[in-house]
């Protein structure tokens, strides 16, 4: 794999600590560290090397998957500028506030929740790092004019990593060097392995069956997530067997045919923004979809997409929200 560096600008320098969830949400008022050596710094992404040669302070965020990393080792406040959805159910208190000062580029996006915007627009606000691709935006389009970039591994369109908690603490690690805050990644990684240790004590392995699914909201295709993607582990943590888990994928269509005859006792459903009431009627209005059993026993669950996928640390919070939804809604039962 051929090492691709970048130079970006010399920064300076402070000796200020950067609180644990960043500053004011304003690239300009970044807090760095002292280099001492540090610099530069090459990790692998998407099976690529990628070279970072200064701490970055003017980032251009493109996924809100991105922003638990940053929060995870401090460094929100180094983000210049937004674009695409950040759900309010994501976020709270000061890194809500965060990401909402934070100047966005725009909102807009497809039916499938992909950002839709110009390369021109990123590369005229001069990011030293840009955080996710998009299918106009990507690490080569991004080389040729002189800037960095990362993708959320669980989103990679090659050299996907294998799913699992595991890859989580990896990618934590990874950003902890590219903004030389190994110390709060060791850290967070810590915190975040103890709250899965926790929840999944009282879990008994394959006590469910579960699916994953995104609807399309107001009719259209259905898909669900096989064993390359992050909900397949997130539902055997969840003490479910993943009815797709055969399935070398990580997203594929699938017919309600396929689903009644898998038929999971529980099915978590993901969106991207808007009504989840709305999303779960995508599903429940299918002719034939009364006789799933997860619909028939209220065990059908909406989740912001985050929550499942890819693996961030939301997850976790997925994974917690979901072992506390599904057992509400079997005491319901009872």
């Amino acid at each position: 794999m051929t090492t691709r560096r970048v130079r970006v600008a010399t920064l300076t320098l402070v000796t200020a600590l950067l609180a644990a969830c960043g500053g004011s949400g304003s690239a300009e008022d970044a807090e760095t560290r002292p280099d001492e050596g540090h610099y530069p710094v090459t990790v692998e992404n998407c099976g690529q090397q990628v070279t970072i040669e200064s701490e970055p302070t003017n980032v251009a965020m493109l996924k809100s998957a991105v922003v638990p990393f940053l929060t995870s080792v401090g460094v929100l406040d180094h983000v210049g500028v937004k674009a695409g959805a950040y759900p309010e159910g994501y976020f709270s208190g000061d890194v809500a506030r965060q990401v909402e000062e934070i100047d966005s580029l725009t909102d807009r996006t497809d039916a499938s929740g992909h950002l839709q915007i110009s390369k021109e627009a990123v590369i005229e606000r001069e990011p030293d790092l840009v955080l996710g691709h998009t299918d106009n935006l990507n690490r080569a389009s991004l080389e040729e004019v002189g800037i960095p970039s990362l993708e959320a591994s669980g989103l990679c369109t090659q050299n996907l990593p294998e799913p699992g908690f595991q890859q989580i603490y990896d990618e934590v690690e990874m950003y902890g060097k590219v903004f030389n805050r190994e110390e709060e990644a060791a850290d967070a990684i810590a915190g975040l392995k103890k709250r899965v240790e926790k929840v999944t004590s009282s879990t008994t392995k394959g006590e469910r069956t579960g699916a994953v699914l995104y609807p399309t909201v107001g009719g259209g295709t259905t898909y669900a997530y096989g064993n390359k993607s992050m909900p397949d582990p997130l539902l055997e943590a969840a003490g479910m067997e993943n009815v797709f888990g055969g399935q070398d994928q990580r997203v594929f269509e699938v017919t309600l045919e396929k689903l009644l005859e898998k038929d999971p006792d529980v099915i978590v459903l993901l969106h991207s923004d808007g009504d989840p009431k709305k999303v779960e009627q995508a599903l429940t209005s299918l002719p034939g979809a009364d006789k799933l059993t997860a619909v028939r026993t209220g065990q059908v669950h909406t989740e912001l997409f985050n929550f499942a996928e890819p693996a961030s640390p939301l997850v976790v919070d997925g994974l917690e929200q979901l072992i506390e939804n599904v057992r509400a809604a079997e005491k319901d039962q009872t």
